[in-house]
């Protein structure tokens, strides 16, 4: 089977593509304000974050454990592996009355690119009320596997969604 890239769509001023994004990724540190919202609090807010940024994919945003509410993560037993960071564990997130399954993880021993990382968490942005990069307000990557956050600064075609799997 042949897999066809797809065509970027174009950028505009202050945009970035997906598709400039190197393969393997690129870590780099986030100074804008990271907020997420869950069940009607905030649980996470810091201008100490990293983005990975990954060929077709929207950047994944992980946050700093001591920028985090107190218990809003619970530690599953599930779990994953990455070609790239390593092994993660899986969280869920709970708020005062609701608790997303799965909804978060972290890699609390990544591989040596990934350093900085050890122990931060990242987010799906589809369970949480709401996710933020500066001021503007997150969308989630489409498809359940991968936790990218789409901003208008970011142009796809995003992986995740149908057809996608081959990119």
């Amino acid at each position: 089977m042949v897999f066809k890239r797809p065509i970027p769509d174009p950028t505009g001023p202050g945009q970035e593509s997906v598709w400039d994004y190197p393969r393997p990724p690129r870590l780099e540190p986030v100074r804008e304000r990271l907020l997420i919202v869950f069940d009607g609090m905030p649980i996470a807010d810091t201008v100490n974050g990293y983005r990975v940024l990954e060929t077709s994919h929207p950047p994944t945003y992980y946050i700093p454990p001591g920028d985090i509410a107190p218990g809003s993560l619970a530690r599953i037993a599930s779990g994953s592996f990455c070609e790239w960071k390593g092994r993660a564990v899986h969280y869920d997130v709970i708020g005062p009355t609701r608790r997303a399954p799965q909804a978060a993880w972290a890699y609390p021993s990544p591989t040596p690119e990934f350093g900085p990382i050890a122990g931060h968490v990242a987010f799906y942005a589809g369970p949480m009320e709401s996710c933020h990069v500066g001021d503007e307000r997150v969308t989630p990557q489409p498809g359940g596997f991968y936790g990218g956050w789409i901003t208008p600064r970011i142009v796809g075609p995003f992986k995740g969604g149908p057809g996608s799997q081959g990119w």
